[in-house]
Parts: C-alpha cells; structure tokens; sequence
C-alpha cells in the first residue's frame, strides 16, 4: 500500500529516531570491525554489502531493531490505527479526539462449525469486516471462515464536532453523547470463486465507552443475519473501545441510558405519526378510483435486517467529488455493480423476498437488486443536480421493476435503466388522437408505472391507466398524481431526522489498478490459451502488435458504454487492414465482463462458437492475438473488456 509524502516521511522519521535510541551506529561500527578483522584473509581487496549484511544477522543486530519496533496496523479510510501501548501514536492530531474500535476475534460462527482448518496456499472463504462512521470508512484484512474467525484488526475513528467553526475543536463528553450516529459494521463472506455474500450488518452504539473511568470498555456484538435469517444470530464479535486522550470527566451510565431512551422515544413517535399519516393518504388514494387498489404504490421496504423503512429513507444525495465526472458515467458504474434477487429459504416461493439494502451493504457487497441499483443512481444523479426519482413499477410479463426518471427544465422526460445504463426519452401516446394520426413508438422495456419517490417526494400514479406510454408526468396536476406532504416525508426520511435512518456513507476509490489488472488476466489468459491448444495438439504462435491494436477498440467500447456515442471505429478498422496482409483473413471476438477472474472468463468465452473458433484456430500461417483492458470504477466495481483475435492465410 503506498502512502502520502507526508505520511512516508513521517514514518522515516520514526525509524530514525528509533535507531538513534538504540546506538545503532555504534554497534555497526563494532561489527564492521570485527567482520574486516576476523573474515578477511590478504587475498580479498573489499567487502560486499551482502557479506555485511549477512553478519548483521548473524549477531542479531536486525533482530533487535526488528523487536523493538513496533508499527501500528493501518486501514483503509482517513484514518489509521495505533496501539494502545503507543500513548503518543504520530499519526494523531493531539486536539481531536478519537475512538480505537478494536476487534479481538469471533465466535460462534455456526454455520461454519464443521469447517476444515486451511492448508498453508490454501485457497478458501473469507471474512472481511467493513466499518463506517461518520464519513469514515474502513475494512479488515479478509481472513479464513471459521467457528471462531482470527478477526483480529484496530480502527481509528475521528469523533469530530459538525458546528460551523468547531471541526477543529476537541468534542467533549457532552457533545459526544449528543452524537447518535452509530458505528454500522457489515461482515461480508467471500468464496472461492470470489463470489460476496452478505452475512450481517449492524449498528454499534459507541457511546457506553463515555461512563468508563479508565476511558476503555469491553463489548461482545451478536450479529444477527440478514433477510429471512434476520432474527438468527450469525455469530458473536469480540470487542474493544478505547477513547483517546482519555475523559477529564465521565459520565454517569444513567445519563447514558436516558439520552438513547429519549432518542429511541423521539424516533418511535415520528415513526407513529408517519404511519397514521400514510394510512390516511392511502385511503384517500384508494378512492379516487377503483382502479388505484391494483396499481403498484409502495410506500415503506423491509431493508436487510428486516426492518420497514419509507421508500424516501432509502434516497439520499450523494456526490462522489472526484470519482465520478459526469451522471452518465455515474450511472456505468452502478450498471457495473452485479444484480442479485435476495435469497429465499425453501426457494418454491411464488414471489421473490423482500430486501432493500442500505447503500453500505449494498456496496461492500458489491451487487444487489434493481432496487438497490435504482436508490443508488437516483442518489447519484440528485448529486450532480437532476431532478431525479426512482420509478416502481412493472416489465413484460408483469414482473415488478424499479427505474431512474429525470425530468429535465423543458419538461423532457428521460428514463435511465440502473443495471444497463441505458437511457430512453418518454414521449406520451395521446389517447385521443385519431386512429391514423402518427404516435411515438415507446423504446423502454417498462409497462406500468404506480408510484415515483425521491429524498424529498412520494407521488402516487392516479390517472386512469397506469401504463408507461400514457402517463404525463406534469407532478403538478394533482388529478394525475397524488402527492404525499413533503414535511411529512422529511420528519422521518431527511438525514438526522431519525436515530433509525442509517447514515449514508462516502464512496470509495477504486481499489484495482488498471495497468497492472490488465497485464495480468491478459498474461494468465495467454497461458489459458496455449494450454487449450496444446491439448488439441495445436501449436500456439502471438502476434504482439496485433495484440496492441486490439487496444483502441476496448477503449472505444467502454466509451460507448459510458457516452452512449460511438468514436474512434475508423481508426481501429484501418490498423486492422494495415496489420493483416493481402490474402489473410482477419477473425475478433470482444466480450464484456463484471470480474477479472481469467478461468471464469475463458470458461464463458469458449462457451461461444465465435470466440471457440478463434481459440482453436487451424490453418497456414495462424498467428493469435487477445487484449485486456481493465477500467476501474469507485469500490470494487470494474468494466473489463477481452478481445480475442486472430489472423491466418487464406486457402481455397
């Protein structure tokens, strides 16, 4: 991992002062001495580095360094993590104050009871624990699934003051337990096909640690599942916090308590009256007309620990700075992220289970339903300053869907599809036109729409027919669609409103580098290839400068993908005709993929007749070529284009 100049000076710094405690310079010096004297005969004229260095360890001088030196475990996020021991960690501000979450081991991991222990290289599922708090984000080293997992990992959490004018000031006691925001913890299991899968998400209230004396307390954390399983326990983490610089005054543990029981109270009575409003609002709707009873208005979504939440909760601004340049390239990276339904137990079930996941869990995942996709973008795109909603309704076949809608100034309607980035322009049908009068033809896959919602707003569909190329989308006709009062949906959806509203979490870099990505799936399918055509007894010669051309004609179809224009085609044709000579034919088969698992993609190229062709080229003079581009998005999401190719004479 590398690290900011600063931050690298900062640690040579350390190690300087380190040396110097110990007289290091003195001991080498004693050392090389002895060394020229002792393994020196006449006949060397000098001494190596290596002969040095090999008697440095011979004496222990390098274990001795090594000993005392200790280095605080670092993780991901603004943050790093410091040892206890360390009562001056350097990386610290000494006027913030900080919370050290440290995990120190898991329990009771029934599911994985009859696990076997790993073998050394060993390939096997994993834990990783991912952390959030407060626009802080973290994660653990992953490491093997088991009854009892090693998860042994520190986190260093700035608690910081929000007033204008206090970010640089130390949060006391009292502002410290006037902050609700918890600490949400999600525990995803990878396996060995690096398939993710969600095993718990919890939200950890810190704020016990404040009626600790020594600043220090101990926390056993019973994960529950998720879904169906949402009232089973998952298993049990070992826990610490430790609040640095220590309290000059604590507070009492009933203190404590009362703050959470009046902030569970508020929440459950803003909660209520939401409730006693929306039923009120739904009876009205109902009758307005008949038809309303069947048209598909969804006003409150179980997220993944089964809790109802109102579908406006789940819509959030959210700007990703310097991650994403433009909505377009906003809605590639959600179409990027892997579609999911939740699993249901027993699978006969006529309909699918009910799961909408908070933005975390759907990210640490990294892939989720269409819901999650559409909350996401429609997040995304209020970021970048859309008037942007999440449409729910249905797809042929009556199969419920959800989607983007963004309305523009000149009351153009733009639908946006979150699992393909593709975008589509509403032109309503006129019912009452003539029969032989022209109509738009609907390029959208949807057929229904019943209710539209965003951070701010929830309108319900209330015109005659709830088909798609129908609708007029004029929000402001309260005969074509019944609005819900915003003020409502701000007491309990708008962020602080509620202690129960999961705080919404900054996105990440990408974490894949794309040069290196790509050298190595396009080196790994290389051998895959020769290792195909060695087993059908074909010899396997490259050309690299085919290989290089292939080149522009990935990057023109992530541009494609990203833009929705098409560039750069004309080029790529002529180095083809330039690459091939006279009376050679020229063969490419491109494909697309979500993972950078070189086997998995090979398997699924081959699985073409295309692509089998060109992998199993017979003929004179056949040269193969194939190129890799990786293009990588925020979080693990990832666009990874193949192309294979491949160039041989042509015999009548």
């Amino acid at each position: 991992m590398s690290l900011p100049p600063e931050k690298a000076s900062e640690l040579k710094q350390i190690i300087h002062n380190h040396l110097i405690k110990m007289n290091i310079h003195a001991k080498i010096r004693d050392v090389l001495a002895e060394t020229v004297r002792e393994d020196l005969d006449p006949g060397h004229s000098s001494l190596s580095e290596e002969d040095f260095l090999r008697a440095l360890q011979c004496r222990g001088i390098v274990d001795d360094v090594m000993k005392d030196l200790h280095f605080s475990k670092v993780s991901s996020g603004k943050s790093s993590c410091f040892d206890r021991k360390c009562l001056t960690p350097t990386n610290m501000d000494p006027a913030r104050r900080y919370l050290y979450l440290q995990v120190l081991g898991g329990k009771a991991f029934l599911e994985h009871l009859q696990e076997p222990e790993p073998l050394p290289g060993q390939v096997c599922s994993t834990f990783t624990l991912y952390l959030h708090f407060r626009n802080q984000r973290f994660h653990s080293k992953p490491v093997p699934c088991a009854c009892e997992p090693d998860l042994q990992e520190g986190f260093l959490l700035e608690i910081h003051r929000e007033g204008l004018g206090d970010g640089s000031k130390m949060a006391d006691a009292t502002t410290m337990l006037s902050i609700c925001d918890p600490v949400h913890l999600v525990l995803i299991k990878r396996d060995t096909s690096s398939e993710t899968t969600l095993v718990s998400s919890y939200f950890l209230d810190w704020r016990t640690v404040l009626s600790s004396p020594s600043g220090k307390t101990s926390v056993a954390v019973e994960l529950l599942g998720v879904g169906s399983e949402c009232k089973v326990t998952a298993g049990v983490l070992n826990m610490s916090l430790d609040l640095y610089p220590p309290l000059s005054e604590i507070l009492s543990p009933d203190i404590i308590t009362t703050q959470q029981s009046l902030e569970r109270q508020k929440t459950a009575e803003k909660e209520r009256l939401f409730l006693v409003y929306a039923k009120q609002w739904w009876r009205e709707f109902l009758e307005i007309r008949q038809a309303n009873q069947s048209k598909l208005v969804k006003i409150f979504a179980q997220d993944e620990n089964g809790v109802n939440r109102p579908v406006c909760s789940y819509v959030r601004v959210l700007r990703a700075g310097r991650l994403l340049e433009s909505p377009r390239q906003a809605a590639r990276f959600v179409s990027l992220l892997g579609l999911e339904k939740a699993p249901v137990v027993g699978g006969g079930g006529a309909g699918k289970q009910e799961q909408w996941c908070s933005l975390l869990a759907f990210l640490c995942r990294n892939k989720g339903d269409c819901e999650d996709h559409a909350t996401l973008l429609c997040s995304l795109l209020l970021g970048f300053g859309l008037d942007a909603y999440v449409c729910v309704g249905t797809k042929p076949k009556s199969l419920a869907h959800t989607w983007v809608m963004t309305r523009g100034t000149d009351s153009t309607i733009t639908f946006w599809e979150s699992l393909t980035a593709h975008r589509y322009l509403h032109q309503a049908i006129d019912p009452d036109a003539p029969p032989l009068a022209p109509q738009p033809r609907p390029s959208y896959p949807y057929r229904t729409i019943g209710c539209v919602f965003n951070h701010r707003s929830f309108l319900a569909n209330c015109q005659p027919s709830d088909a798609v190329e129908l609708c007029s989308f004029d929000f402001h006709n309260q005969s074509q669609w019944k609005a819900m009062s915003e003020e409502a949906v701000g007491s309990v959806c708008s962020p602080g409103s509620t202690t129960s509203l999961p705080p919404l979490p900054p996105l990440c870099g990408p974490s894949l580098e794309p040069s290196a990505a790509s050298n190595q799936l396009e080196l790994e399918l290389r051998y895959l290839v020769v290792e195909h055509r060695k087993d059908l007894g074909l010899a396997t010669v490259w050309d690299d400068h085919l290989s290089y051309v292939l080149s522009s004609a990935l990057a023109a179809y992530e541009l494609e993908r990203c833009t929705g224009t098409s560039c750069g085609n004309e080029e790529f044709q002529d180095a083809v005709r330039r690459a091939v000579p006279d009376g050679h034919t020229f063969k490419g088969f491109p494909i697309h993929f979500l993972h950078h698992n070189a086997r998995r993609a090979f398997a699924t190229c081959l699985r073409s007749p295309f692509c089998d062709e060109i992998v199993c080229c017979r003929g004179d003079h056949v040269r193969l070529a194939v190129r890799v581009r990786v293009f990588a998005y925020p979080e693990s999401a990832c666009a990874v284009w193949v192309m294979f190719a491949c160039k041989y004479r042509s015999v009548l």
